[in-house]
């Protein structure tokens, strides 16, 4: 299996948990948990600030002390309901108690103290079309470049319709040379309708130094250390990916495949 393929290691509790170390770069985190109604979660931040998104259910969550109250509405991902999201910066401590069965993904990067602790979403959130006919997907933008939200995350929500390609035209965000390029690591939590399906998940560079062709399956995470990472999802199967970007600077400038630079 590929070292960019995380599977989950469990069904219950904390079942994804990708540090930078165990990545083998400096800036993303990603942690998935799985709880049932009534079960509770907490944690301190500390250098990191996160992003929790209530990917399904429901939960009440207290944070960087404050009563958030119950964050969470779709059951099911596949609603494709804005997500209700809270974000947190470093140096605080968080818990949830979950009010239904719900999965929560805890999205992290370098804190540096310059935002509060806020909301994100549902309000402000529009599922918004991208791309041309089978390149056509569909994005909830959480926290990208035009939210000023957060320090160092860049954070997303992508449905890609049965058939259809994601990420596409290839590209890649692996150089420091802003305005050209930024530098972004990136990880994929993927989700698939059926959830008995699968996908396919490129990551290959320009000089096939890294060329890694993965199937996805539902609750697997790819981790996008450099090069381009399209996605496909096959006909009869939906493609669900939450998105955590991070890097020195929290802007996303990419370049496309020679291949396709045509299209973009």
């Amino acid at each position: 299996m590929s070292h960019l393929l995380k599977r989950p290691f469990g069904t219950h509790g904390k079942v994804h948990q990708i540090t930078p170390e165990s990545a083998g770069w400096r800036y993303v985190g990603f942690d998935l948990i799985r709880l049932r109604a009534g079960e509770s979660w907490a944690e301190s931040t500390d250098e990191a600030e996160i992003i929790l998104v209530m990917v399904e259910g429901k939960a009440r969550i207290h944070a960087a002390g404050q009563d958030w109250g119950e964050l969470g509405q779709r059951m099911n991902v596949f609603e494709k309901t804005p997500p209700h999201c809270l974000y947190v910066p470093n140096g605080q401590d968080w818990s949830l108690e979950a009010t239904t069965e719900a999965t929560i993904a805890i999205c992290k990067a370098p804190g540096r103290g310059g935002h509060q602790a806020r909301r994100i979403g549902p309000d402000g959130i529009t599922l918004t079309p991208r791309g041309e006919g089978n390149n056509t997907r569909h994005i909830n933008n959480i926290a990208m470049e035009a939210e000023d939200y957060c320090d160092s995350l860049l954070v997303t929500e992508v449905f890609t319709p049965a058939g259809n390609w994601s990420s596409y035209p290839s590209h890649r965000h692996d150089e420091d040379d802003f305005p050209r390029i930024t530098y972004l690591e990136e990880t994929y939590y993927h989700r698939l309708n059926p959830a008995n399906g699968f996908g396919i998940q490129r990551v290959y560079t320009d000089d096939l130094s890294l060329n890694e062709t993965m199937a996805v399956h539902d609750g697997d995470v790819v981790c996008v250390p450099r090069g381009h990472h399209p996605c496909g999802a096959p006909h009869g199967f939906e493609m669900y990916y939450l998105n955590v970007m991070a890097g020195p600077r929290r802007n996303w400038r990419f370049v496309p495949a020679p291949e396709v630079e045509h299209l973009m």
